[in-house]
């Protein structure tokens, strides 16, 4: 009103419609108005008229616009029960219809401002604390961003950007994702107004809590329940980028233009008898699984395991039917089919399962036959062995050897046969980037996942078809399984009908 011609009219049912008008900050009287429907109608115009100097600092019309719908958006996401319309430049930029009480209708408005990808990928929460209430949707670490451009947080209905919550964000996906990577979510948190300053910031974008240690152990906590309901899944993004890229427009094709074709750029056709061959290569295996004769087999190809235990395809992760490249399992779902990466599946097993012996306080530990001696830095060495007893805690066992070296006498237990040399190494040099004053249980999380990925079944063993199928019944009972310690998905999962859409069945 000080800075423009602003006019409001306004009616209530069953009542007259009344008026006021505000003119570079002269208001009128209250008058009555003609005004046909019942509600509200704001109109501003000639903005910044009054006030030059700002009216030479607005940017152009594309980009106020763009902020106006910005705005728009952000409000529309906190009132899914009220419609929301945007018109520029003559034509219609969003209609967000009103949508019914309850997730669903919540997430169908979600949908709608932030892609279908959201809605299809994001999971609910509910969380509450000392009269604090959390609700949103959270996407699966799977469905992330390299910017940070898509985490909503409103506090008591009003959209903030706070930096107590975007950290306890950061720290509640801490485990799942890389660092340069974002996920996307939609938080809104309710609490007494006595428990809240918003007049920190003019534009009341900032807030302070009166208990910040409570609001920030809420947000993680609560995210962190969410997340683990998800168990193993994945985002369905992955597997419609893998399909994309099947597309038979993706593959070269030859259009002869002459009767007669040249043959001499394609392979040949395989005789019946390579055929044969070929066919006992895969069909007799022995009681590992494995191939009596692998040295016939042309490099890569996949040796198919023994025939799964019966209803082991029924399992959501399926049962396994080969091993590709002796990195990648394919296994046969009820409706189609999951390609998992055995090295990134396991390194999750690995570090969940350490996790939860660092909570019960039991981790276990393997002694080494012959302790391992590892050459270090002498900074490195020194900083490794004042943190000794807290590495031990974690199974680690380290002792002094002379200057410049530590020994390595026990590791945990389920490290198995790691490559020791390369973890201490790794460690040491994480450590040495750390603030000093720093609690090393305070970085436990990428401690375990260094060791996860270095204990972990690495790409490039071949396994029988009892482990395969052990590890896909593993990644189906564990927190999280769908993505790796650095947020790179697990598992890709193609449907049947989807597959036969890329051969032109459906």
């Amino acid at each position: 009103g000080s800075v423009s011609r602003l006019s409001i009219i306004s009616r209530v049912d069953q009542g007259d419609a009344w008026a006021i008008t505000c003119d570079a900050g002269q208001v009128s009287k209250l008058t009555p108005a003609p005004f046909p429907g019942t509600g509200t109608r704001l109109e501003v115009r000639d903005l910044f008229y009054a006030t030059p100097a700002r009216l030479k600092f607005l940017k152009t019309e594309r980009a106020e616009t763009m902020a106006v719908s910005a705005t728009l958006k952000a409000l529309a996401m906190a009132r899914p029960d009220v419609a929301f319309s945007l018109e520029a430049d003559g034509r219609k930029r969003f209609t967000y219809p009103a949508q019914r009480e309850g997730n669903e209708g919540h997430l169908q408005r979600l949908g709608a401002i932030m892609g279908n990808d959201f809605a299809d990928n994001a999971v609910p929460l509910h969380a509450e604390r000392e009269g604090a209430v959390l609700t949103g949707f959270a996407g699966v670490p799977t469905f992330n961003r390299g910017q940070a451009d898509r985490q909503y947080l409103f506090v008591n209905g009003r959209p903030v950007k706070d930096r107590l919550l975007m950290g306890a964000l950061r720290g509640a996906y801490a485990d799942f994702l890389a660092r340069d990577r974002h996920p996307q979510v939609v938080l809104f948190l309710d609490l007494p107004y006595a428990q809240v300053d918003v007049n920190v910031h003019p534009a009341k974008s900032e807030v302070r809590f009166r208990n910040a240690a409570s609001v920030r152990g809420l947000i993680v906590s609560g995210l962190r329940a969410a997340l683990a309901e998800a168990g193993h899944k994945a985002s369905t993004t992955v597997s419609d980028y893998a399909l994309g890229k099947a597309q038979a427009s993706h593959f070269p094709t030859a259009v002869p233009s002459k009767a007669t074709v040249d043959r001499s750029f394609l392979p040949p056709l395989p005789a019946p008898m390579v055929m044969e061959e070929r066919q006992q290569v895969f069909t007799n295996t022995d009681h590992e699984g494995e191939a009596i004769a692998p040295s016939s087999r042309v490099e890569g190809e996949a040796a198919i395991p023994d025939e799964p235990a019966e209803g082991q395809d029924h399992f959501p992760l399926g049962a396994a039917r080969a091993q590709l490249h002796e990195t990648y399992i394919v296994a046969q779902t009820p409706d189609g089919m999951v390609i998992v990466d055995q090295h990134a599946a396991h390194e999750r097993l690995v570090y969940e399962e350490m996790k939860t012996h660092l909570e019960k306080g039991n981790s276990p530990t393997q002694a080494l036959l012959i302790p391992e001696v590892i050459e270090l830095p002498q900074e490195e060495a020194e900083i490794l062995l004042t943190r000794a007893d807290e590495f031990a805690e974690l199974g680690l066992v380290l002792e002094a050897f002379g200057d410049g070296a530590v020994l390595v006498r026990e590791v945990p237990g389920l490290f198995g046969q790691g490559d020791v040399q390369g973890l201490v190494k790794d460690l040491a040099a994480d450590l040495v980037t750390l603030d000093q004053g720093l609690a090393l249980k305070e970085r436990l999380g990428e401690i375990c996942g260094n060791m996860a990925c270095r204990g972990s079944i690495r790409a490039g063993r071949r396994l029988t078809a009892e482990e395969m199928n052990h590890l896909l019944r593993q990644m189906e009972a564990t927190p999280h399984s769908g993505q790796c310690n650095h947020g790179r998905p697990t598992y890709v999962e193609l449907k049947l009908a989807d597959i036969e859409k890329l051969f032109g069945r459906r």
